[in-house]
């Protein structure tokens, strides 16, 4: 049985497995429960309209958007044709949208729309070794993780899959209390829609799984980079929690004195 996101060594776990596996971690890391988002969605309006705090949120949760999807190209254990087919269409849902969009594009336009002061480009966001320079520690070793387990293994890629539509759910909960169209935008609206988040999740754990029907042999390393990436994904909910308590202690201390 798996616990505290932890794999006993006695265990002898088959493809067959594999599913329920990422569903455990998934449940033990599960991103809606994190205190950010409701810590977010509670906040007074004056607080939640903070052009800054919104371009710091901004800032990590699109690093750490940004470090997966650039990932995915280089995924293994997929070079067949076959296997090509299906990985394009991952790729054309976040980077070959109608008229030249991207998922990228659509959150920075999302944010923008919400008054958030952006801390660097669009174009800014290109090799980990570089986009680690704008970043705290703990979102660093997200995105450098993502670099180096995604060529690895598979299996951060099904975590993040099959956790993608439960934050996004709560980031768009979150949002809407202080601005209702945020639900509207492309972003949240075309992925909510279309399922494209749960068909992606579907997609990660179906073609991984014929992955290591083949080769059994994977299955500990893809299990054990999927309990990794979940937990560096925590500290990323992490480092957006502190950015929002540390913007309610400005606006306190700025009513006090």
């Amino acid at each position: 049985m798996l616990s505290s996101g932890v794999i006993s060594a006695s265990e002898r776990p088959s493809a067959m497995d594999f599913p329920a596996r990422i569903a455990a971690i998934a449940a033990i890391h599960q991103p809606s429960g994190k205190p950010f988002f409701q810590r977010l969605k509670a906040l007074p309006p004056s607080i939640a309209a903070d052009p800054m705090m919104l371009g710091e949120l901004y800032l990590i949760y699109q690093a750490a958007m940004h470090a997966t999807r650039a990932a995915v190209y280089y995924l293994p254990h997929l070079d067949s044709p076959a296997m090509r087919k299906r990985k394009l269409q991952i790729f054309i849902d976040d980077d070959g949208l109608p008229g030249g969009d991207t998922h990228h594009y659509q959150l920075t336009r999302a944010f923008k729309n919400m008054g958030a002061l952006c801390p660097i480009g669009d174009e800014d966001f290109g090799d980990a070794d570089e986009l680690v320079d704008h970043l705290d520690p703990a979102t660093a070793e997200f995105v450098q993780l993502a670099k180096t387990l995604y060529a690895r293994s598979l299996g951060p890629w099904c975590i993040v899959e099959t956790m993608s539509d439960d934050w996004m759910r709560a980031l768009a909960d979150a949002l809407s209390v202080h601005f209702p169209n945020i639900t509207k935008e492309p972003y949240f609206a075309d992925c909510f829609s279309q399922g494209v988040e749960e068909r992606h999740a579907e997609e990660a754990i179906a073609v991984t799984q014929l992955v290591l029907e083949r080769r059994p042999e994977l299955l500990a390393q893809t299990i054990e980079d999927a309990q990794t990436m979940a937990r560096a994904l925590d500290g990323v909910w992490v480092v957006m929690d502190q950015i929002v308590k540390a913007t309610i202690a400005k606006h306190e201390n700025a009513h006090a004195t």
